[in-house]
């Protein structure tokens, strides 16, 4: 078999089936399966592929296994010579897939390729391809400092803003469609599951670079990534803190103990000051009658904050290994 395409649900019904439709609606010329498991969500969506897709495999576990975990479970059923996994919010547009495909086997020593990523009025999704983590990066990271030097190193990205719509060569490409030769797969250990969420995709790009595989950005390749629609603000918040627990446990494992004390260290301090600016930007938007819509970027930092400097250790109890 060609191709295995894996999704993982949680609590995203409504998404696997948009998903799905876009698969079978757009998917040719190769031979593939769609493997869909379940992270313990008893949302009808086993119910509505047995009814809708019938074709599809559907894997259940029993309880929320995290990203990573779910991908290699479902890994272990597929077939297919090469791996395609998409997330559920994820939609992709005519001849992606095959051309994705085709990009994975004809460029040099390729071992991972991922698509354009598109948000859901359209615009550029800038994060479907980065730079590799570094502390730097990770503290200055913003949509206003990455709108005005796009092109920087520091992020990694300026492959989106090339004249031609050629493959480039990229240190990651994100996870919300990610296509991997199985071989590479197998050779660098599978998803590392030190992560619940969140890092899985740099990690893998990681380990298939230290292998000696490169990992390319195909534009031609269209997805829609709808990323989150459905998200309440103690979710978005609930992820930002595991987003930043995942990260530290990343460079725990990729450069050591004492650079991810000091990330930890670094984001304290860069925390502190987005909550005290935006803090007073609240306060002035009160004062002024204006609708305070910093609330919620307020309390998002605030989390991020007490989780490093030791708080919100709800998160701990997410198991890594």
């Amino acid at each position: 078999m060609d191709l295995s395409i894996i999704i993982v649900n949680w609590h995203s019904a409504g998404y696997v089936r948009a998903c799905l439709k876009s698969v079978f609606g757009t998917v040719s010329g190769l031979s593939f399966e769609v493997i869909v498991i379940d992270s313990g969500s008893g949302d009808g969506c086993e119910e509505m592929v047995a009814r809708e897709f019938p074709v599809v495999r559907f894997v259940e576990s029993k309880e929320n296994l995290g990203f990573p975990k779910a991908n290699n479970t479902a890994y272990r059923c597929a077939k297919g010579e090469v791996l395609l996994f998409l997330n559920p919010d994820a939609e992709v547009c005519e001849g992606t897939v095959l051309e994705l495909w085709q990009s994975l086997r004809k460029l040099p020593q390729a071992g991972i390729v991922g698509a354009r990523l598109l948000n859901s009025d359209g615009t550029l999704q800038t994060s479907c391809i980065q730079a590799f983590p570094t502390i730097w990066n990770q503290i200055l990271d913003s949509e206003w400092l990455r709108q005005r030097s796009p092109r920087a190193r520091l992020w990694g990205m300026a492959a989106l803003f090339q004249e031609e719509a050629q493959p480039a060569e990229v240190d990651m490409v994100s996870g919300a469609c990610l296509m991997v030769k199985r071989e590479v797969f197998e050779q660098v250990g599978l998803f590392s599951t030190y992560c619940f969420m969140y890092v899985e995709d740099v990690d893998l790009c990681l380990k298939a670079r230290r292998a000696g595989w490169k990992t390319y950005y195909v534009p031609e390749a269209q997805v829609v990534h709808h990323g989150g629609g459905s998200s309440t603000a103690s979710t978005q918040t609930f992820g930002a803190v595991m987003a930043q627990e995942s990260m530290k446990r990343f460079f725990e494992c990729t450069r050591g103990r004492w650079y991810a004390r000091a990330f930890t260290f670094a984001l304290a301090l860069a925390a502190a000051q987005r909550c005290l600016l935006l803090a007073c930007i609240w306060l002035f938007q009160r004062m002024a009658g204006l609708k305070a819509d910093t609330r919620f970027s307020l309390n998002k930092w605030l989390a991020i904050f007490r989780w490093a400097v030791g708080g919100e250790t709800w998160v701990k109890k997410y198991g890594y290994s």
